[in-house]
């Protein structure tokens, strides 16, 4: 038998060879294919047909793992819940209602005062007109009883500044701030701030033991030392007739700002005094006519007075009723009366808490 001839094995496995090739990328060359169609895109490249960055990669990453770690923003539901107003990009410090009931105005730590319509609170959109606070921001505010200005207390000025509200022919307001802010009179923290509904006079509060009377134009008519080794809170009666404040001491002190029958301011006059807590008092409220008042002390309690006595005859005013709220042994609290006192709110953390006065449940 012959033997092929070297040439001719050479080329054979030559051939073999090739085929091989052809086979194994053919192979290869539909797995690409599958990924690709897995992957949306060519594999180990990307869509301009350059390698992939990995640092760019690490960076997507990063970014990811950034965003993914963002909070949440809360959406608390209710089912009384009206509405959100969302307008402020800082803190709200304060809001005060027009006497008129269409204007709610609000304060933050962004250097504005946002005033929203009451109307459009029950609708889809809210929007609000912007007061800017020029260098400063405030911390307290309340509206005229005219509802053409409000007050506010600044931050860092430590003083009032009063906003005027001119009304547009297109609806909205013009406001615009007066000349001067008050004079720098307060010497510690504020508490509170207040305008008699006459009108009369502005009132003042600070933590020490300050109170004071203003008249609309910046003059401090009479300064009220309470006494009462510090102030948490003081007040103007709805009939403006009466200052109030409460602190360390276990009872809420009462005065009269006395004017003539021409509108002159007189004096500033004790009036009576709500005795029978046994600790500090966080907090106090009147009722719409000013013939109630509420308060809640350190030692637990709450208690509902009578105060239409006639306190020149030295008639003092009558406890009506006590109920327990032990929140108020151990952090702050804050109260309000409904307009005829038979309902009694008291706020502690994020907790409100609604009793009958009637029943003291």
């Amino acid at each position: 038998m012959e033997l092929p001839q070297i040439p001719e094995l050479m080329g054979l496995s030559l051939l073999l060879g090739l085929l091989a090739l052809m086979a194994t990328a053919a192979v290869a060359r539909g797995w690409l294919r599958a990924k690709e169609e897995t992957c949306g895109g060519p594999v180990g490249q990307k869509a301009n047909g350059f390698p992939p960055d990995k640092s760019l990669k690490s960076k997507k990453q990063k970014h990811q793992r950034i965003r993914k770690e963002k909070p949440q923003q809360h959406n608390f539901t209710h089912r009384l819940l009206a509405a959100a107003l969302k307008s402020h990009s800082g803190n709200i410090s304060c809001m005060d209602f027009s006497s008129n009931g269409k204007y709610l105005a609000t304060c933050a730590d962004d250097r504005t005062i946002r005033i929203w319509s009451t109307k459009d609170f029950l609708q889809r959109e809210h929007r609000s007109m912007r007061a800017n606070v020029e260098l400063d921001h405030a911390i307290l505010v309340r509206f005229s009883p005219d509802c053409r200005a409000f007050i506010v207390w600044l931050a860092s000025g430590d003083t009032l500044r009063v906003f005027k509200m001119t009304k547009r022919e297109d609806g909205g307001y013009t406001f615009t701030a007066t000349p001067e802010d008050f004079p720098k009179r307060h010497k510690a923290p504020i508490v509170n701030i207040g305008i008699a509904d006459t009108g009369k006079f502005i009132m003042t509060a600070s933590s020490d033991t300050t109170i004071l009377i203003w008249n609309l134009k910046g003059q401090v008519l009479s300064t009220i030392n309470t006494n009462q080794m510090n102030n948490t809170y003081a007040a103007i009666s709805p009939c403006s007739r009466f200052v109030a404040s409460c602190g360390f001491t276990p009872d809420v002190k009462v005065w009269e700002v006395c004017f003539g029958k021409k509108g002159e301011f007189q004096e500033v006059v004790r009036a009576f005094e709500l005795k029978g807590h046994s600790a500090a008092v966080h907090f106090f409220a009147f009722s719409n006519d000013s013939r109630r008042m509420a308060s809640v002390s350190k030692d637990g309690t709450w208690k509902l007075w009578d105060t239409d006595v006639e306190y020149k005859k030295q008639q003092d005013p009558y406890l009506l009723r006590t109920g327990r709220f032990e929140e108020a042994s151990t952090t702050s609290c804050r109260l309000a009366l409904s307009p005829d006192a038979q309902v009694l709110a008291l706020a502690s953390g994020s907790s409100i808490h609604l009793y009958n006065t009637r029943r003291g449940l």
